[in-house]
């Protein structure tokens, strides 16, 4: 269980396919504080560390993560937002985070706005009740508020601090992320479809 407030960038240094299977080797300034079988969010989703050395900790993602993420366009080099763990005798400051990626949406639209950035972003319409004005919603596993509404788009409002300290900065028209609708949201949804 995460919150969707960023700790660290890491930097994807290395990959290897295996059959299915893509493994990241990941370098960040968290390195030291993990440990092996420990979960981490890696762009919103939740991964397994599997080893950890020298400032690299190495995880893998199977089919069923790369089809569903944008873990698989991952290259070296990249830039992703890291998340350890929520540690439940603290404040909850951004909203619950599974890492559990319910689909991606693309950047339409990227505007300075001289001291903030605002974005625009398509998703799956299938997903359209999961999305109100004022809502939560885990972008690339960043908690943010969306805004201006539409069937399948959204907005979202940067502020300097989040563009600096997660990869929203290198987000642009055509950028693929991964998305996580409110659980609190789903689990409503389906109390009602089960209902009717």
């Amino acid at each position: 269980m995460f919150t969707g407030i960023i700790e660290s960038l890491g930097k994807i240094r290395s990959i290897d396919t295996n059959g299915t299977n893509k493994t990241f080797w990941v370098e960040s300034s968290l390195t030291a504080e993990l440990k092996v079988d420990q979960s981490l969010s890696h762009n919103g989703v939740c991964l397994t560390v599997e080893e950890v050395k020298d400032n690299l900790h190495r995880v893998t993602a199977i089919a069923e993560t790369l089809e569903k993420t944008n873990l698989g366009t991952w290259q070296p080099g990249d830039l992703v937002n890291l998340e350890r763990c929520m540690v439940m005798n603290g404040r909850l400051d951004g909203h619950i985070v599974q890492g559990h990626v319910d689909a991606t949406a693309t950047c339409l639209d990227r505007t300075n706005k001289d001291g903030s950035w605002e974005f625009r972003f398509e998703f799956p319409k299938k997903f359209g009740h999961l999305v109100i004005e004022k809502g939560s919603i885990s972008l690339n596993g960043i908690s943010l508020t969306i805004f201006n509404v539409k069937k399948s788009k959204f907005d979202i409002a940067i502020i300097p601090y989040t563009f600096e300290h997660t990869n929203i900065q290198s987000v642009a028209p055509g950028s693929l992320v991964n998305l996580e609708f409110d659980v609190i949201g789903k689990y409503v949804h389906r109390m009602a479809e089960l209902k009717s």
